[in-house]
């Protein structure tokens, strides 16, 4: 598999993790969820927290490019999980995000 493919799975766990630990406790909040949700909440944004870790690049840049993929993780998210299938202008709007992704990690760097 190649690094640009490593790069974007990583970002996907890293994204989905996030949303499972923000969803949670939407679940607990708005649809009157039981109490313990809160726990794998705060453990998935443990490992969200940990998976941005492991990129090598500056965090502010692995930040910005990781917002490009949440965006589209999130998409698939309202379509899988929420039951709204997308629209043209989702997926426009998530293949400009990733190549915003692609850009800032992929640029060339001076040492």
């Amino acid at each position: 598999m190649g690094s640009f493919a490593k790069l974007l799975l990583l970002f996907a766990a890293t994204a989905l993790a996030e949303i499972v630990g923000c969803y949670l406790p939407w679940l607990w909040l708005r649809r009157e969820g039981p109490w313990w949700l809160l726990a794998p909440a705060a453990l998935s944004l443990m490992l969200f927290v940990w998976l941005l870790s492991l990129h090598p690049e500056a965090s502010g840049r692995v930040y910005a490019a990781y917002g490009g993929v949440y965006v589209a993780v999130a998409l698939l998210w309202l379509w899988q999980v929420d039951g709204v299938r997308p629209g043209i202008w989702d997926v426009v709007g998530a293949a400009v995000a990733l190549s915003g992704m692609a850009i800032i990690m992929l640029a060339p760097r001076q040492g």
